[in-house]
């Protein structure tokens, strides 16, 4: 058995059941564990404190796959995780196992499987495998969640493994049929009163933005009788339902032209009228400030832009960037406009994005109250002793 020793105190966070351990939290390593090779957590004065995945590339050194006494990881393990993840969706109140539904099956830490996510999108399963752990059991992990298979209905499963991650672990991009027929090339699926399509092989994420599916309705709500700007729309989901909502007119703003296209093929889905729809394939930033100096003026404005933070590291240079993008939304904005903004940042904590919003509207010269509080949905759990699997943040504002 492979032992890892931490220093003194640093076992204060497996004791809070925190999965993750930091290299400078190791003190030295009994064995020369293998990338994902399980090896045991004791503390600097003995006490045994659990199983992780060694991940020598990573600052990340070990994600724990069990506290405690017990059994290393395995089969059995993982079945039991899998098992635990789907009956957590299926006691969820929107039926997101239903035929045509799409949702998260697996959250990676959140769910006790680090490094893994698996989405739904219909009879199709996009999966991931993004740490050094995950990757090293890969097949038994893929078989357990296909024994699973037999209470959901599934066509194929397709690895989406993108490089990023998988880059900080040490391990090359993957993708490709893991079992079952290969995926068509736009999978429909349905979300409220919507047709939506997900592009496995080279949409953002696994091919769709599932985890702001609640808030796509929420700010929907705001939309009837409103002009409304979509920033860093991708594919238009938000601008879609609030053009289903009553939106008299909606602006996609979005850099990639191919977005737009397929934003476009989903509105013809809903057979919604493309004269309601103005597209813009622009630098967000850009256009806003365009759009401020022509003295141009919206209803309703909802940013979503792309992460700007991967970590706490980065916070300093994000929050230039999410100040700027809400001081335009706050100066385009007419009285008593409605402004969603988003960070889907890990490393941007709530506090800090709320006092960005209200800095920026104070430098607007602008009043703007919180209305409604936003964050991820209950298929992308968050475990309360992982804060970090928190990462999706936004608030919906009138600002005066």
């Amino acid at each position: 058995m492979i032992i890892v020793h931490l220093k003194p105190g640093r076992e204060k966070s497996l004791l809070r059941r925190h999965p993750w351990i930091f290299s400078g939290a190791i003190d030295r390593v009994v064995g020369e564990p293998a990338s994902g090779e399980t090896v045991g957590v004791r503390s600097a004065d003995g006490a045994f404190l659990g199983w992780g995945a060694w991940s020598p590339a990573s600052q990340i050194r070990l994600r724990m796959w069990r506290f405690g006494e017990g059994e290393p990881p395995g089969p059995a393990l993982f079945r039991e995780r899998i098992a635990r993840a789907l009956a957590l969706r299926r006691a969820l109140p929107e039926n997101l196992l239903e035929p045509e539904s799409a949702c998260r099956l697996i959250h990676a830490e959140s769910d006790g499987l680090p490094g893994m996510i698996v989405d739904r999108y219909g009879p199709w399963l996009v999966a991931q495998f993004l740490s050094a752990g995950a990757e090293a059991w890969r097949e038994e992990l893929l078989a357990a969640l296909r024994e699973a298979l037999e209470e959901i209905p599934c066509q194929g499963i397709y690895e989406r493994s993108g490089a990023d991650a998988r880059e900080k672990e040490g391990l090359p991009p993957r993708s490709g049929r893991l079992w079952g027929e290969e995926p068509p090339e736009l999978v429909p699926f349905v979300e409220g009163p919507c047709r939506l399509l997900a592009d496995p092989r080279l949409g953002h994420k696994t091919g769709f933005y599932l985890d702001q599916r609640l808030n796509r309705a929420a700010v929907a709500r705001w939309a009837t009788g409103r002009e409304v700007l979509n920033v860093f729309s991708y594919t238009g989901g938000f601008g879609l339902r609030a053009l289903m909502a009553g939106a008299s007119r909606v602006t996609q703003l979005d850099s990639s032209g191919p977005s737009l296209a397929l934003g476009r093929q989903i509105l013809a889905l809903n057979g919604l009228p493309e004269e309601r729809v103005e597209e813009i394939e622009d630098n967000a930033f850009e256009r806003m400030r365009r759009f401020r100096d022509s003295r141009r003026a919206f209803d309703l404005i909802i940013l979503d832009p792309p992460k700007f933070a991967e970590t706490s590291a980065q916070v300093e240079k994000a929050a230039r960037a999410y100040k700027d993008i809400n001081l335009l939304g706050c100066k385009l904005l007419r009285p008593g406009g409605i402004l969603a903004t988003f960070s889907c940042s890990g490393g941007m904590e709530t506090p800090l994005f709320r006092k960005i919003v209200a800095d920026a509207a104070l430098d607007a010269g602008r009043d703007a109250q919180v209305v409604e509080s936003l964050g991820q949905p209950g298929d992308h759990p968050v475990n309360l002793a992982f804060p970090e699997g928190e990462y999706l943040k936004g608030v919906i504002c009138r600002v005066g």
